[in-house]
C-alpha cells in the first residue's frame, strides 16, 4: 500500500465547518482543477475524468464528526484506494482548524513511480482550493 499525504494547511473555519463541507461531494467540483473534467455527483458519491489520465469514481462510506471522512473508489479507477480527509481543530488559532488529505492506494511499482508525484500535487492543490473557495 502506497501512502501520499497532502500538506497539512490552516482552514479559517471551524472543524464542523470543514465537515460540513467535505462532507458532501457537491461541494467539491469547485475545488477540482481544470483538469478535470465530467463531473457528477450526489451528496455520497461522484465521478470524473483527469484528463490524460484516468476515469474515477469515489464514495463516502463512514464520517467521524470533525475529524475524518472515509472515501473510497467505486466503480471505475484503475487501482484501489481510500481517502481520508482528516479535519482538527487549529489550538492556536481559535475558530479555524487544519485540513489533511492522506491518500492509500494499491499501486503496483510502476504505477507507483509515474503517479506517486502528480498524485501529491493534485492532494495539496485540493487542499489549497479547498482554503481559497472556502473564504480563507
Amino acid at each position: 500500500m502506497t501512502r501520499i499525504e497532502s500538506e497539512k494547511t490552516l482552514i479559517n473555519k471551524s472543524p464542523s465547518e470543514v465537515f460540513s463541507l467535505l462532507g458532501d461531494f457537491n461541494n467539491y467540483e469547485s475545488m477540482m482543477p481544470e483538469q478535470v473534467t465530467d463531473w457528477k455527483s450526489t451528496a455520497d458519491e461522484c465521478s470524473f475524468t483527469i484528463k490524460g489520465m484516468a476515469s474515477l469514481g469515489m464514495k463516502i462510506i463512514s464520517k467521524t464528526p470533525e475529524s475524518e471522512i472515509k472515501i473510497i473508489k467505486n466503480g471505475k479507477a484503475p487501482f484501489d484506494f481510500v481517502l481520508f480527509c482528516m479535519i482538527g481543530p487549529s489550538g492556536d488559532h481559535p475558530g479555524s482548524s487544519f485540513l489533511q488529505l492522506v491518500f492509500d492506494a494499491d499501486l503496483n511499482p510502476f504505477l507507483k513511480m509515474m503517479a506517486e508525484k502528480p498524485l501529491k500535487n493534485f492532494l495539496n492543490l485540493l487542499v489549497s482550493n479547498f482554503k481559497k473557495n472556502s473564504g480563507t
